[in-house]
């Protein structure tokens, strides 16, 4: 495919450059078809991106919804339909401002005040539409052959909280039909798999405007497989060692200001409040309530390690369009872990934390991930503690721990946290892309400042390191892993519901509420459906609503043998049995935390 670059040539398109020259060119076409549509639209910003293109919209009084984007989209086409042709020009400075002021695209006239003084500034034209760009683009609208409009979302105007929101429209486009209908199937398989969908569907979790964005509730269903992963985790915590503890989800601002996040994390943080004439903030990490833990009592080398855990309430400012049900939210609960540890226990300590993480995944049947050394930007450090010389032996201590414990590994510079290197262990889910889940983090400088000691064996005193680590991530986000990677479909052990009892009519309601007795008293989470309905319809709603592993279908037969039926959900096939032994199947599955 040929392409127009900004001094005005034509010539092949690398192929490398093939689909964001297209899709760049897509965002231009949108852009053209919104100001044919809503000719008071201000456009700032609109680039092509790994899964699409966006572009940043000032549509003032007149909303934008995704009930417009197929009205839009009709407008692409036909623009498409018109093979206008790509042209290229550039103007002086100032006649780049005017041209920009009369055609009234203030983001675009800002911008350019925003350009180095010798800066070319070149401008795209299809048809009407003039765009400030420097390309490269398509050379007519009609090679642009398969694309489709996705979402309608906010960005703020240069990313700054403190600007204005926009309208971001964002859409997606491929070299041919064939990758646009693959990545409308992956869609379809997103939104099957969308947690919040689910969640919804099985009573697991609500969100409400009212309660306030990104703060999700558990209701109970979500609570018990909530409370489940919090007793499965700590119990492997336990049997290492672990000592958990419980923390105010509040510190003051000095606390934070003696950690560093005050100066490095704030911006994330929830505003100041001021009670009494003191300074308070919602926690965002438990790092400093730990390190004040371990310095409530002198330790002795022979302690080490101290291992410190618990599920904490952490409260992070995240901006309203990145919040997604419970995997991103402004409340969660991480299974967080404080290690503190002399210079030689870090290896082995190491070792054990990621062998923790890799049994965990073993037990969930987690096998797509990768490991990834995060580093400081040693061009950017403003961001992280000044201390070349910690750095330097930070990331080479964890560098070495990796290699000699044989873990693969790759390196993402500029990924640390601001007080020291970590190793993120990243996911790829069924849809989408990779995210971090578990994280292990070494440590010299919180210590430092905090004032952390031990006794060494030799009689003097010596700062420990702290590892930071993190097996489940928050509690919430791996709940949204589990119901994406399984669609809702929990093993026994964690189902929120793990049988339902359906008599199949009022004459065996007696003898169902006896078998129900019997599994709730065995500690079995176990509902009676006595709703007069047709056994088909109950049936069909403790499989597709409540996703129910087992079923027990209790009729006049059943009753008159003592006997149960059993349907079960991994093979759909119904066995009889008697309830004393399908009691302790069940029981057997949830001791063994059968997959």
């Amino acid at each position: 495919m040929k392409i127009l670059y900004n001094d005005g040539h034509v010539d092949e398109c690398p192929k490398e450059m093939e689909t964001e020259v297209l899709r760049h060119s897509a965002a231009h076409i949108m852009a053209q078809a919104v100001k044919r549509l809503y000719p008071d639209a201000h456009f700032a910003y609109g680039p092509a991106t790994e899964k699409g293109f966006h572009y940043d919209i000032d549509t003032g009084d007149t909303a934008i919804g995704e009930e417009d984007l197929p009205a839009i989209e009709k407008e692409m086409k036909k623009i498409v339909k018109e093979n206008l042709p790509f042209k290229v020009f550039s103007l002086p400075r100032e006649e780049a401002v005017k041209l920009m002021q009369d055609r009234g695209e203030k983001y675009k006239t800002e911008h350019i005040g925003d350009l180095p003084e010798d800066a070319v500034i070149t401008f795209f034209q299809q048809g009407d539409y003039i765009d400030m760009c420097t390309g490269p683009h398509l050379t007519y609208t009609k090679a642009l052959k398969a694309f489709k409009l996705t979402t309608v979302s906010g960005a703020y105007w240069k990313n700054d909280q403190k600007n204005k929101m926009l309208t971001r429209l964002n859409g997606t486009a491929f070299l041919t039909q064939e990758e646009l209908a693959a990545y409308e199937v992956q869609v379809k398989e997103a939104k099957a798999r969308d947690h919040r969908r689910i969640g919804r569907d099985m009573k697991l979790f609500m969100t409400h405007d009212l309660i306030g964005k990104g703060l999700p509730m558990f209701l109970p269903k979500g609570y018990v497989i909530w409370q489940q992963l919090e007793d499965y985790i700590k119990e492997k915590e336990r049997m290492l060692g672990y000592q958990h503890v419980l923390t105010p989800c509040v510190g003051s601002v000095g606390l934070y200001q003696t950690s560093g996040h005050w100066e490095h994390y704030r911006e994330n943080m929830f505003p100041m409040m001021e009670v009494e004439g003191e300074q308070f903030v919602l926690r965002p990490m438990n790092c400093p309530h730990h390190m004040m833990i371990y310095s409530n009592q002198p330790h002795s080398y022979r302690d080490l390690p101290i291992r410190i855990g618990e599920i904490a309430h952490d409260f992070r400012f995240e901006p309203s369009g990145t919040l997604k049900g419970i995997e991103r939210g402004r409340h969660f609960c991480q299974n967080d872990a404080h290690l503190f540890v002399t210079p030689d226990q870090i290896k082995d300590e190491v070792s054990k934390v990621m062998n923790l993480i890799f049994d965990v995944y073993k037990d969930f049947g987690i096998e797509n991930y990768r490991c990834i050394l995060s580093l400081r930007d040693p061009e950017d450090k403003v961001k992280y503690h000044p201390d070349d010389e910690m750095w330097d032996h930070a990331e080479a201590a964890l560098r070495e721990v990796l290699k000699e414990l044989g873990i693969d590994f790759t390196e993402e510079i500029g990924e640390a946290a601001f007080y020291g290197p970590k190793l993120d262990v990243n996911v790829q889910p069924a849809v989408g892309a990779e995210y971090t889940l578990s994280t292990c983090q070494l440590d010299f400088c919180l210590p430092m400042k905090f004032q952390l000691t031990y006794t060494d064996s030799d009689g003097t005193d010596k700062t420990p390191v702290v590892l930071h680590r993190a097996i489940l991530g928050s509690l919430d986000r791996f709940m949204a892993y589990l119901i994406e990677e399984t669609k809702g479909i929990f093993p026994v052990w964690l189902a929120p519901l793990q049988v339902k009892v359906l008599p199949v009519s009022e004459k065996s309601l007696d003898y169902a509420e006896g078998v129900y007795k019997t599994l709730r008293d065995a500690g079995i989470r176990v509902e009676l459906d006595d709703r007069n309905e047709k056994i088909g319809y109950k049936i069909r709603a403790a499989r597709q609503e409540d996703k129910v592993p087992y079923m027990i279908v209790v009729g006049e037969k059943e009753a008159a043998d003592g006997t149960i039926s059993v349907r079960a959900r991994a093979t759909d096939q119904t066995e009889a049995s008697t309830v004393e032994e399908f009691r302790e199947k069940v029981l057997e599955e949830i001791r063994q935390r059968v997959r």
